[in-house]
């Protein structure tokens, strides 16, 4: 009964339009005054624990590491030199975008953020070039979706927050599917523009490919003090964030100098807004999980799944179906941070590893930010590039169905994520 109340409550406060936030809060509420235990002390209480964590301090400087990438010049300056590498081939600028995304994913960990940078600067030049724009403007979107799947991520700092996992695994295991991802991306893109006439580029020469790089060096150098020094346990990922956002602002504004004063204000006001809203849900998030935690929902929840535990791959599939029709409605964060915790006690149960259900979750939401209807990254990519939303979608699903097709993959064949992780570890 109190599994109807909870998902009840849940969907019926999404249904009318209440903020995620909000609705969470309503639910927790609802739960609270079902089970004869309502308190608002408790519901303060529990948001102000469950914000003041350490870890989540990753949050604000890896998004002020993103915001202050686009406006020092770095993403500007990668997108450069990935045109100057692949940008000439047959439908190069396409390609351009795929190792675009993957270096800037290597950076900012935002879906959106690498979105929007990457609409910006190539929606035009494709334009101008003459491909076919919605499939462009769809390849941009499911590029975007890279950046939460290759560490550093937001999305794994929140998972491994919400299901008590350890982030530094997250961040390790989550490379090889990301790159598999990018992959997918570059063969379907491949596939789908093969007959498209368009301009290429002229190939660029040597001394150009070695200048752009040289202009891009220190953008790329980023990526390998992250992942380097959380290898090598230099510092924690959320010390890494520090040094994300601080070596972005001294590139952007000493090396670069595209940093004033008046953009910087921007950038600060952008990152705290946008952290803000993310802090916030995940306080109301924290408080659902606590009540989900004390109505020994999981533990029902077993109990309805249980002839799966013995079929991993089986319970899998039916989790990973279940994150791509709940995410359809719902955003990334809200789909962790409400179902990171209620499955993780299956996940135990079936001995499957956590880290790698982990990144499996991760991707699973990363691909319902660009499925209709609420598709956050659809509704970014949209903005920027100004192509109509059902245009967008029409562009996107063949890119969907790659990506697909990776997550099916990784589902049926474990040891792809854990045996690079393993060795990692």
């Amino acid at each position: 009964m109190i599994i109807l109340v909870f998902l009840g409550s849940l969907f019926s406060t999404l249904a009318i339009g209440l903020p995620v936030a909000f609705a969470l809060l309503t639910t927790g509420i609802v739960l609270m005054t079902f089970m004869g235990m309502f308190n608002p002390q408790i519901i303060a209480q529990q948001m102000i624990t469950g914000a003041n964590t350490f870890t989540l301090l990753a949050i604000p400087f890896f998004l002020l590491a993103g915001e202050l990438m686009n406006a020092g010049g770095l993403s500007r300056r990668i997108v450069h030199f990935a045109v100057t590498c692949v940008g000439h081939i047959r439908g190069g600028l396409g390609f351009v975008a795929v190792m675009a995304a993957v270096i800037m994913a290597s950076m900012s960990g935002s879906a959106a953020a690498d979105s929007a940078a990457l609409a910006a600067i190539l929606v035009p030049m494709m334009r101008d070039a003459g491909y076919n724009v919605p499939r462009a403007a769809g390849l941009m979107a499911a590029g975007g979706i890279v950046a939460p799947v290759i560490p550093p991520s937001l999305a794994y700092i929140i998972f491994g927050v919400a299901a008590n996992v350890s982030i530094t695994g997250l961040f390790l295991g989550g490379i090889v599917p990301g790159l598999m991802m990018a992959v997918s991306l570059a063969l379907m893109w491949g596939f789908v523009a093969r007959k498209e006439k368009v301009e290429t580029l002229p190939k660029s020469s040597g001394s150009e490919r070695f200048k752009a790089a040289g202009a891009a060096v220190w953008a790329l150098f980023m990526p390998v003090i992250i992942l380097a020094g959380i290898r090598f346990g230099i510092f924690t990922p959320t010390e890494a964030a520090v040094v994300a956002a601080v070596y972005a602002l001294f590139v952007g504004g000493v090396v670069y100098r595209e940093l004033t004063w008046a953009s910087l204000y921007r950038v600060f006001v952008n990152a705290a807004k946008t952290t803000s809203i993310v802090m916030f849900l995940v306080a109301a998030a924290l408080v659902t999980s606590w009540l989900i935690t004390s109505a020994n929902i999981p533990n029902q929840l077993i109990g309805l799944v249980e002839p799966f535990i013995d079929n991993p791959r089986l319970l899998m599939f039916c989790i990973v179906l279940l994150l791509l029709v709940v995410g359809m409605v719902l955003d990334l964060a809200p789909t962790i941070l409400i179902f990171g915790p209620v499955l993780m006690p299956m996940i135990r149960a079936a001995e499957i590893d956590p880290i790698y259900f982990g990144i499996i979750f991760v991707m699973s939401t990363c691909i319902s930010l660009i499925t209709p209807p609420v598709g956050v990254v659809l509704n970014v990519v949209s903005g920027v590039s100004r192509v109509p939303m059902g245009k967008v979608v029409y562009g996107v699903l063949p890119f969907i169905l790659s990506q697909i097709i990776v997550l099916a993959l990784l589902v049926m064949f474990p040891e792809i994520v854990l045996t690079p992780l393993n060795w990692l570890r």
